[in-house]
Protein backbone atom coordinates (compact mmCIF):
# COMPACT_ATOMS: atom_id res chain seq x y z
CA UNK A 1 0.00 0.00 0.00
CA UNK A 2 1.39 3.61 -0.95
CA UNK A 3 1.31 6.45 1.72
CA UNK A 4 -1.63 8.17 -0.46
CA UNK A 5 -3.70 5.02 -0.18
CA UNK A 6 -3.03 5.02 3.48
CA UNK A 7 -3.46 8.48 4.32
CA UNK A 8 -6.65 8.60 1.77
CA UNK A 9 -8.32 5.32 3.81
CA UNK A 10 -7.03 7.25 7.44
CA UNK A 11 -8.76 10.63 6.44
CA UNK A 12 -12.44 8.56 5.05
CA UNK A 13 -12.48 6.41 8.87
CA UNK A 14 -11.94 9.89 10.56
CA UNK A 15 -14.76 11.56 8.85
CA UNK A 16 -17.13 8.73 9.50
CA UNK A 17 -16.42 8.71 12.77
CA UNK A 18 -17.15 12.24 12.75
CA UNK A 19 -20.14 12.01 11.04
CA UNK A 20 -21.29 9.43 14.25
CA UNK A 21 -20.42 11.58 16.91
CA UNK A 22 -22.80 14.52 15.56
CA UNK A 23 -26.17 12.48 14.37
CA UNK A 24 -29.35 12.01 16.78
CA UNK A 25 -31.49 9.18 17.68
CA UNK A 26 -34.70 9.17 16.05
CA UNK A 27 -37.73 10.34 18.44
CA UNK A 28 -39.81 7.48 19.97
CA UNK A 29 -43.58 6.62 17.98
CA UNK A 30 -46.48 8.78 19.57
CA UNK A 31 -48.65 6.68 22.23
CA UNK A 32 -52.09 5.89 20.94
CA UNK A 33 -54.84 7.18 21.73
CA UNK A 34 -57.79 5.82 22.48
CA UNK A 35 -61.24 6.46 24.20
CA UNK A 36 -62.62 4.45 27.08
CA UNK A 37 -66.13 4.20 29.21
CA UNK A 38 -67.14 1.98 31.89
CA UNK A 39 -69.80 -0.57 30.54
CA UNK A 40 -73.51 0.84 30.75
CA UNK A 41 -75.96 -0.36 33.37
CA UNK A 42 -79.68 -1.17 33.42
CA UNK A 43 -82.15 -3.25 34.20
CA UNK A 44 -82.95 -5.95 32.01
CA UNK A 45 -85.39 -9.16 31.37
CA UNK A 46 -84.42 -11.71 29.51
CA UNK A 47 -86.16 -12.95 26.55
CA UNK A 48 -86.16 -15.61 23.71
CA UNK A 49 -87.77 -15.32 20.24
CA UNK A 50 -89.53 -18.08 18.15
CA UNK A 51 -91.33 -18.22 15.15
CA UNK A 52 -94.53 -19.19 14.66
CA UNK A 53 -98.22 -18.23 13.19
CA UNK A 54 -101.63 -17.37 13.74
CA UNK A 55 -104.62 -19.66 14.55
CA UNK A 56 -108.15 -19.13 15.17
CA UNK A 57 -109.16 -19.76 19.01
CA UNK A 58 -112.57 -21.39 17.61
CA UNK A 59 -112.93 -22.18 13.73
CA UNK A 60 -116.16 -23.62 13.03
CA UNK A 61 -117.74 -25.70 9.96
CA UNK A 62 -121.11 -24.19 9.20
CA UNK A 63 -123.02 -27.13 8.18
CA UNK A 64 -127.18 -27.85 7.70
CA UNK A 65 -128.90 -30.13 10.33
CA UNK A 66 -131.77 -31.02 8.51
CA UNK A 67 -132.04 -31.83 4.23
CA UNK A 68 -133.78 -29.75 2.22
CA UNK A 69 -133.58 -26.72 -0.57
CA UNK A 70 -131.86 -23.82 -0.18
CA UNK A 71 -133.70 -21.47 -0.02
CA UNK A 72 -131.25 -18.13 0.84
CA UNK A 73 -127.84 -17.04 2.04
CA UNK A 74 -128.08 -14.07 3.95
CA UNK A 75 -124.39 -13.20 4.58
CA UNK A 76 -121.46 -11.66 2.42
CA UNK A 77 -118.33 -13.60 1.28
CA UNK A 78 -115.81 -13.09 4.33
CA UNK A 79 -118.22 -10.70 6.19
CA UNK A 80 -117.72 -10.18 9.89
CA UNK A 81 -120.74 -11.96 11.65
CA UNK A 82 -121.76 -12.21 15.21
CA UNK A 83 -123.13 -15.59 17.03
CA UNK A 84 -127.24 -16.07 16.30
CA UNK A 85 -127.10 -14.08 13.35
CA UNK A 86 -128.62 -15.74 10.25
CA UNK A 87 -126.91 -17.06 7.06
CA UNK A 88 -128.51 -19.81 5.45
CA UNK A 89 -132.58 -20.57 4.89
CA UNK A 90 -133.63 -24.08 4.11
CA UNK A 91 -136.61 -24.22 2.28
CA UNK A 92 -138.94 -24.33 5.54
CA UNK A 93 -142.46 -25.56 3.92
CA UNK A 94 -141.92 -29.04 4.09
CA UNK A 95 -141.36 -28.97 7.68
CA UNK A 96 -143.84 -26.77 8.47
CA UNK A 97 -146.36 -29.39 7.49
CA UNK A 98 -144.70 -32.18 9.47
CA UNK A 99 -144.91 -29.73 12.71
CA UNK A 100 -148.68 -29.60 11.55
CA UNK A 101 -149.12 -33.35 11.12
CA UNK A 102 -147.31 -33.70 14.47
CA UNK A 103 -149.24 -31.40 16.53
CA UNK A 104 -152.45 -33.23 15.40
CA UNK A 105 -151.06 -36.45 16.26
CA UNK A 106 -150.63 -34.60 20.08
CA UNK A 107 -154.09 -33.50 19.62
CA UNK A 108 -155.68 -37.40 18.57
CA UNK A 109 -153.00 -38.51 21.49
CA UNK A 110 -154.73 -36.23 24.00
CA UNK A 111 -158.05 -37.57 22.99
CA UNK A 112 -157.27 -41.13 23.42
CA UNK A 113 -155.86 -39.94 26.75
CA UNK A 114 -158.74 -38.50 28.20
CA UNK A 115 -161.34 -41.61 26.45
CA UNK A 116 -159.55 -44.24 28.28
CA UNK A 117 -158.97 -42.22 31.42
CA UNK A 118 -163.02 -41.68 31.99
CA UNK A 119 -163.31 -45.92 30.82
CA UNK A 120 -161.03 -46.61 33.69
CA UNK A 121 -162.51 -44.41 36.19
CA UNK A 122 -166.38 -45.48 35.11
CA UNK A 123 -164.77 -49.39 35.29
CA UNK A 124 -163.38 -48.98 38.53
CA UNK A 125 -166.18 -47.48 40.62
CA UNK A 126 -168.50 -50.40 38.37
CA UNK A 127 -165.87 -53.32 39.88
CA UNK A 128 -166.51 -52.43 43.37
CA UNK A 129 -170.20 -52.66 42.69
CA UNK A 130 -169.93 -56.44 41.39
CA UNK A 131 -170.62 -55.36 37.87
CA UNK A 132 -167.67 -55.66 36.04
CA UNK A 133 -164.77 -58.17 36.08
CA UNK A 134 -161.42 -57.22 37.73
CA UNK A 135 -160.22 -58.04 34.15
CA UNK A 136 -162.15 -55.53 32.79
CA UNK A 137 -160.82 -53.15 34.88
CA UNK A 138 -157.22 -54.46 34.58
CA UNK A 139 -157.49 -54.02 30.56
CA UNK A 140 -158.95 -50.47 31.01
CA UNK A 141 -156.03 -49.44 33.34
CA UNK A 142 -153.67 -50.81 30.42
CA UNK A 143 -155.68 -49.26 27.83
CA UNK A 144 -155.01 -45.68 29.66
CA UNK A 145 -151.37 -46.22 30.42
CA UNK A 146 -150.88 -47.48 26.30
CA UNK A 147 -152.78 -43.82 25.51
CA UNK A 148 -150.38 -41.75 28.02
CA UNK A 149 -147.16 -43.41 26.29
CA UNK A 150 -148.88 -42.84 23.04
CA UNK A 151 -149.56 -38.94 23.78
CA UNK A 152 -145.74 -38.99 25.32
CA UNK A 153 -144.32 -40.19 22.07
CA UNK A 154 -146.68 -37.76 19.75
CA UNK A 155 -145.02 -35.14 21.72
CA UNK A 156 -141.99 -35.73 21.04
CA UNK A 157 -142.25 -36.19 17.19
CA UNK A 158 -143.67 -32.70 17.59
CA UNK A 159 -140.88 -31.58 19.58
CA UNK A 160 -138.64 -32.99 16.67
CA UNK A 161 -140.72 -31.44 13.93
CA UNK A 162 -140.22 -28.24 16.03
CA UNK A 163 -136.86 -28.59 16.07
CA UNK A 164 -136.27 -29.35 12.24
CA UNK A 165 -138.41 -26.03 11.18
CA UNK A 166 -135.53 -24.45 13.56
CA UNK A 167 -133.14 -25.84 11.82
CA UNK A 168 -133.99 -24.40 8.51
CA UNK A 169 -132.63 -21.51 9.97
CA UNK A 170 -128.78 -21.40 10.10
CA UNK A 171 -127.57 -19.26 12.22
CA UNK A 172 -123.85 -18.09 13.12
CA UNK A 173 -122.85 -20.51 16.15
CA UNK A 174 -119.33 -17.87 17.17
CA UNK A 175 -118.71 -14.70 16.13
CA UNK A 176 -115.83 -14.04 13.88
CA UNK A 177 -115.59 -13.78 10.23
CA UNK A 178 -117.04 -15.89 7.72
CA UNK A 179 -115.61 -17.46 4.92
CA UNK A 180 -117.00 -17.95 1.74
CA UNK A 181 -120.31 -19.50 0.59
CA UNK A 182 -119.93 -22.94 -0.33
CA UNK A 183 -123.35 -23.21 -2.09
CA UNK A 184 -125.97 -20.78 -3.89
CA UNK A 185 -129.29 -20.56 -3.39
CA UNK A 186 -131.12 -23.63 -5.47
CA UNK A 187 -129.10 -26.35 -4.60
CA UNK A 188 -130.45 -29.74 -2.48
CA UNK A 189 -127.91 -29.58 0.74
CA UNK A 190 -127.70 -33.11 2.70
CA UNK A 191 -128.08 -32.58 6.55
CA UNK A 192 -124.57 -32.79 8.33
CA UNK A 193 -123.15 -33.47 4.81
CA UNK A 194 -123.28 -30.34 3.21
CA UNK A 195 -120.16 -27.75 3.89
CA UNK A 196 -121.80 -24.16 3.48
CA UNK A 197 -119.16 -22.18 4.81
CA UNK A 198 -116.49 -21.64 7.94
CA UNK A 199 -116.57 -19.23 10.43
CA UNK A 200 -113.19 -18.32 12.17
CA UNK A 201 -112.59 -16.03 15.82
CA UNK A 202 -110.65 -13.43 15.36
CA UNK A 203 -110.46 -11.50 18.78
CA UNK A 204 -108.53 -12.74 20.39
CA UNK A 205 -106.17 -15.00 18.12
CA UNK A 206 -103.55 -17.49 19.24
CA UNK A 207 -99.90 -17.48 17.98
CA UNK A 208 -98.72 -21.19 17.87
CA UNK A 209 -94.83 -22.02 18.36
CA UNK A 210 -92.58 -24.50 18.74
CA UNK A 211 -89.75 -24.12 21.35
CA UNK A 212 -87.06 -26.28 22.81
CA UNK A 213 -86.93 -28.14 26.14
CA UNK A 214 -85.12 -25.17 27.64
CA UNK A 215 -88.01 -22.80 27.15
CA UNK A 216 -89.96 -25.28 29.09
CA UNK A 217 -87.81 -25.15 32.12
CA UNK A 218 -87.56 -21.46 32.01
CA UNK A 219 -91.50 -21.19 31.53
CA UNK A 220 -92.18 -23.77 34.42
CA UNK A 221 -89.51 -20.98 36.47
CA UNK A 222 -90.53 -17.99 35.45
CA UNK A 223 -94.80 -17.76 35.61
CA UNK A 224 -94.44 -15.38 38.27
CA UNK A 225 -93.82 -12.92 35.21
CA UNK A 226 -97.27 -13.94 34.14
CA UNK A 227 -95.92 -15.45 30.50
CA UNK A 228 -95.83 -11.51 28.77
CA UNK A 229 -95.43 -11.85 25.02
CA UNK A 230 -94.75 -9.44 22.59
CA UNK A 231 -95.03 -10.01 18.87
CA UNK A 232 -94.16 -8.52 15.38
CA UNK A 233 -95.50 -9.37 11.99
CA UNK A 234 -93.58 -10.12 8.44
CA UNK A 235 -93.23 -6.62 7.87
CA UNK A 236 -92.82 -4.79 11.35
CA UNK A 237 -90.03 -3.97 12.68
CA UNK A 238 -91.65 -3.08 16.61
CA UNK A 239 -92.74 -5.89 18.77
CA UNK A 240 -96.58 -3.88 19.31
CA UNK A 241 -98.47 -6.81 19.63
CA UNK A 242 -98.75 -8.04 23.01
CA UNK A 243 -100.01 -11.37 24.36
CA UNK A 244 -100.03 -13.48 27.12
CA UNK A 245 -98.86 -16.93 26.94
CA UNK A 246 -101.26 -19.06 27.52
CA UNK A 247 -99.56 -22.92 28.24
CA UNK A 248 -97.26 -25.41 26.96
CA UNK A 249 -98.08 -28.62 25.78
CA UNK A 250 -98.04 -31.60 28.05
CA UNK A 251 -95.41 -33.39 26.23
CA UNK A 252 -92.21 -32.80 24.76
CA UNK A 253 -91.98 -34.10 21.12
CA UNK A 254 -89.43 -36.66 21.06
CA UNK A 255 -87.84 -36.23 17.54
CA UNK A 256 -87.52 -32.59 17.44
CA UNK A 257 -86.65 -31.96 21.38
CA UNK A 258 -89.35 -29.23 21.27
CA UNK A 259 -92.75 -28.53 22.86
CA UNK A 260 -95.74 -26.82 21.77
CA UNK A 261 -96.87 -23.66 22.87
CA UNK A 262 -99.38 -21.02 22.28
CA UNK A 263 -100.27 -17.56 23.64
CA UNK A 264 -103.22 -15.40 23.50
CA UNK A 265 -103.14 -12.11 21.76
CA UNK A 266 -105.45 -9.55 21.73
CA UNK A 267 -106.72 -8.70 17.47
CA UNK A 268 -109.35 -5.21 18.31
CA UNK A 269 -109.00 -4.61 14.99
CA UNK A 270 -108.80 -7.77 13.08
CA UNK A 271 -105.46 -7.43 10.96
CA UNK A 272 -104.60 -10.89 12.75
CA UNK A 273 -105.44 -13.46 10.37
CA UNK A 274 -104.92 -17.34 10.89
CA UNK A 275 -102.20 -18.87 9.10
CA UNK A 276 -100.32 -15.28 9.25
CA UNK A 277 -96.48 -15.78 9.94
CA UNK A 278 -95.24 -13.60 12.93
CA UNK A 279 -92.13 -13.12 15.41
CA UNK A 280 -92.61 -13.70 19.33
CA UNK A 281 -90.50 -12.41 22.03
CA UNK A 282 -90.92 -14.18 25.34
CA UNK A 283 -90.19 -12.14 28.42
CA UNK A 284 -88.79 -14.82 31.04
CA UNK A 285 -88.26 -13.99 34.49
CA UNK A 286 -87.91 -10.66 36.17
CA UNK A 287 -85.26 -7.77 35.52
CA UNK A 288 -81.82 -8.01 36.21
CA UNK A 289 -78.92 -5.68 36.61
CA UNK A 290 -76.91 -6.56 33.45
CA UNK A 291 -73.49 -4.60 32.21
CA UNK A 292 -73.71 -3.57 28.38
CA UNK A 293 -71.55 -2.31 25.74
CA UNK A 294 -70.89 -1.50 21.94
CA UNK A 295 -71.23 -4.76 19.93
CA UNK A 296 -68.17 -3.00 18.00
CA UNK A 297 -66.12 -2.91 20.93
CA UNK A 298 -66.02 -6.73 21.28
CA UNK A 299 -63.30 -8.49 18.88
CA UNK A 300 -62.79 -12.06 18.37
CA UNK A 301 -59.35 -13.30 19.50
CA UNK A 302 -59.80 -16.76 17.93
CA UNK A 303 -63.08 -18.26 18.93
CA UNK A 304 -63.22 -16.37 21.95
CA UNK A 305 -64.96 -12.79 22.36
CA UNK A 306 -62.81 -10.23 24.15
CA UNK A 307 -62.84 -6.62 24.95
CA UNK A 308 -59.63 -4.69 25.70
CA UNK A 309 -59.66 -2.73 29.02
CA UNK A 310 -56.93 -0.14 30.08
CA UNK A 311 -55.68 -1.39 32.77
CA UNK A 312 -52.49 -0.19 35.85
CA UNK A 313 -50.18 2.29 33.95
CA UNK A 314 -52.49 2.96 31.44
CA UNK A 315 -51.59 -0.39 29.84
CA UNK A 316 -54.02 -2.59 27.40
CA UNK A 317 -55.59 -5.76 28.99
CA UNK A 318 -57.45 -8.18 27.79
CA UNK A 319 -60.85 -9.85 28.75
CA UNK A 320 -62.82 -13.00 27.86
CA UNK A 321 -66.43 -12.19 27.88
CA UNK A 322 -69.58 -13.64 27.75
CA UNK A 323 -71.82 -12.10 24.96
CA UNK A 324 -75.79 -11.95 25.68
CA UNK A 325 -78.53 -10.49 24.11
CA UNK A 326 -78.44 -7.58 21.41
CA UNK A 327 -80.28 -4.15 22.34
CA UNK A 328 -80.17 -1.52 20.09
CA UNK A 329 -76.82 -1.57 19.35
CA UNK A 330 -76.06 -2.85 22.70
CA UNK A 331 -74.10 -6.05 23.57
CA UNK A 332 -75.14 -7.52 26.57
CA UNK A 333 -72.24 -8.90 28.79
CA UNK A 334 -73.10 -12.01 30.85
CA UNK A 335 -69.89 -12.47 32.66
CA UNK A 336 -66.34 -11.24 32.40
CA UNK A 337 -66.06 -7.57 33.01
CA UNK A 338 -66.76 -5.52 35.60
CA UNK A 339 -68.79 -2.29 36.55
CA UNK A 340 -65.67 -0.62 36.80
CA UNK A 341 -64.40 -1.90 34.18
CA UNK A 342 -62.10 1.21 31.34
CA UNK A 343 -63.40 -0.42 28.33
CA UNK A 344 -62.32 0.81 24.86
CA UNK A 345 -64.89 2.00 22.96
CA UNK A 346 -63.26 3.32 19.78
CA UNK A 347 -59.78 3.07 18.37
CA UNK A 348 -59.20 -0.85 19.24
CA UNK A 349 -57.52 -0.99 15.95
CA UNK A 350 -54.63 1.14 17.74
CA UNK A 351 -54.97 -0.72 20.83
CA UNK A 352 -52.83 -4.27 21.77
CA UNK A 353 -52.34 -5.96 25.03
CA UNK A 354 -49.10 -4.64 26.96
CA UNK A 355 -49.50 -1.30 25.03
CA UNK A 356 -49.33 1.85 26.96
CA UNK A 357 -52.14 4.10 26.31
CA UNK A 358 -53.20 7.47 26.09
CA UNK A 359 -57.00 7.09 27.49
CA UNK A 360 -59.31 9.82 26.93
CA UNK A 361 -62.51 9.93 28.42
CA UNK A 362 -65.68 8.32 25.75
CA UNK A 363 -69.55 7.61 26.34
CA UNK A 364 -71.61 4.70 25.26
CA UNK A 365 -74.89 5.68 24.17
CA UNK A 366 -78.17 4.84 26.07
CA UNK A 367 -80.77 2.72 24.42
CA UNK A 368 -82.70 4.82 21.61
CA UNK A 369 -86.15 4.40 23.39
CA UNK A 370 -85.31 3.55 26.15
CA UNK A 371 -86.49 1.03 28.26
CA UNK A 372 -90.13 -0.14 27.52
CA UNK A 373 -92.97 -1.57 29.30
CA UNK A 374 -91.16 -1.49 32.98
CA UNK A 375 -89.07 -4.33 32.50
CA UNK A 376 -88.23 -5.17 28.25
CA UNK A 377 -85.93 -4.05 26.38
CA UNK A 378 -86.30 -1.52 23.42
CA UNK A 379 -87.51 -4.01 21.19
CA UNK A 380 -86.42 -3.40 17.47
CA UNK A 381 -82.99 -5.30 16.87
CA UNK A 382 -82.70 -7.88 19.21
CA UNK A 383 -80.54 -11.08 18.02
Amino acid sequence: MTFRTAATCALSTLFTALAGCGASAPPPPPTPEVLVSAPLQREITDWEDYAGRFEAVDAVEVRPRVSGLLQSVNFRDGQAVTRGQVLFVIDQRPFAARLAAARAGVQRAEAVLANASAEYKRAGVLVGDGFVSQSLADSRLANQRQAAAELAQARAAAEQASLDLSFTRITAPVSGRASYRRLAPGNLVSAEQSLLTTIVTQNPIRFIFDAPEAAFLKFRRAQGNGGAVHIRLEDETDYKWDGQLEMLDNALDRGSGTIRGQALVANPTGLLTPGMFGRMRWMAGAPSPALLVPDEAILIDQTRPIVYVVGKGSTIEQKIVERGKLVDGLRVIRSGLAPGDKVVVSGMQRARPGLKVDAKPGKIEQFPAGVTRGTAPALGSGR
